[in-house]
């Protein structure tokens, strides 16, 4: 034991000593969080819509000034003597709404006013949130200008549960958590202890009768200290300017974040002891790290999306799991019954990166 707590100093005492390695432990998760949490939107806003209004009439008028009342669309100015779809052809547009001249008239004839909307198709799921969003709106429209029974004999009414609000950064910032603390104490760990190897000091550890064992437990626990520090400032900045709170018990999101720190710094030793050099390590994280937890852990696309046999992959995948853990801390509040086995599963991921980090270094060692 005193050989890892001595090795667990010599680790901290070289950090403190590494500018660089200070900016990419403390400034970048932090950057990191901006981008992200800033930046990345699912909701669809200020969409540029064009409209076309050949019938001119009150019920079209109060049709067009409502539409851009929601906010979510933004009109174009379009010139009537050219080709309307050109403003699809050119992307100046996202969608065009075209209203018919008969549209008052059918509407004052007891008929049904057909309005045409066309709408850019190149992003598919854009184009799904702007056909359903000009479709809600038109029946919202019809039934406030009473052109729909007041008593239908089926009547939806829904409540948004966990988020009434519709904020976001609920969705999107306990995501960034995982993908953050999962990367930058990886990355550092790897770097770690590549370094070792590339300095040769990796040889006078081995010639000190340390273990592989007690060494990487020394190298994982210094940058688990570490990697806790960083993610105190994280979530403390995320509380600070997304206004996170805890939705319910706290106690499993505080017990499982330091298991998925170390784990997150036991996948970064695995790579740095697989590795010949900083600049490979620092590929295998960003290729194998931050690519499986940012599109294979639910942080942005749904799981179910993910087509056979790929969607194999995230069930080894820690921050798929760490995701679930943040997601009911701060949205939906559950506690222990929904997220237990997320803890057991990052157990067993660190475990396994345990064992095959062991055995690469043991055989290292019988090597030299």
């Amino acid at each position: 034991m005193k050989r890892i707590i001595s090795q667990v100093t010599k680790e901290l005492a070289q950090f403190r000593r590494d500018r660089l390695t200070l900016a990419l432990a403390f400034l970048l998760p932090f950057a990191t969080l901006l981008i992200f949490g800033f930046a990345i939107r699912l909701e669809a806003k200020d969409i540029p819509l064009v409209v076309q209004d050949f019938d001119r009439s009150y019920y079209s008028q109060t049709y067009i000034q409502r539409l851009f009342v929601t906010n979510q669309f933004t009109p174009i100015a379009w010139n009537d003597r050219q080709p309307i779809a050109q403003a699809l052809d050119e992307g100046l547009a996202k969608a065009i709404v075209i209203i018919p001249h008969e549209f008052s008239r059918d509407i004052k004839g007891g008929k049904v006013g057909e309005i045409q909307v066309l709408v850019d198709g190149t992003d598919a799921n854009n184009a799904r949130v702007i056909k359903n969003s000009i479709k809600a709106f038109t029946n919202s429209f019809a039934q406030t200008q009473g052109l729909l029974p007041e008593n239908p004999p089926i009547a939806a009414r829904s409540r948004l549960w966990f988020n009434p609000g519709r904020q976001e950064s609920l969705y999107i910032v306990p995501g960034v958590y995982a993908v953050v603390l999962w990367i930058f104490p990886s990355l550092l760990s790897a770097i770690a202890m590549v370094r070792e190897k590339e300095k040769g000091t990796i040889l006078q550890v081995y010639a000190s009768s340390l273990s592989a064992t007690e060494l990487i437990l020394g190298k994982s626990f210094a940058y688990l200290l570490i990697a806790l520090m960083m993610g105190f400032c994280v979530m403390g900045a995320g509380a600070l300017i997304f206004h996170l709170r805890f939705a319910g018990d706290p106690t499993p999101y505080l017990l499982t974040t330091p298991v998925y720190l170390w784990t997150a710094v036991m996948f970064g030793l695995l790579l740095g002891a697989r590795s010949s050099n900083q600049n490979s390590a620092v590929q295998g994280v960003s290729i194998i790290g931050f690519l499986t937890s940012f599109l294979l852990s639910g942080f942005i696309y749904p799981l179910s999306n993910i087509p056979f046999p790929l969607s194999l992959l995230p069930n080894i995948v820690a921050a798929r799991y760490y995701i679930d853990v943040t997601r009911d801390a701060f949205v939906r509040g559950t506690g222990w019954s929904s997220v237990w086995i997320d803890l057991l599963m990052i157990i067993l991921l660190g475990a396994f990166y345990l064992h095959v980090t062991r055995k690469a270094m043991s055989r290292m060692q019988l090597n030299t």
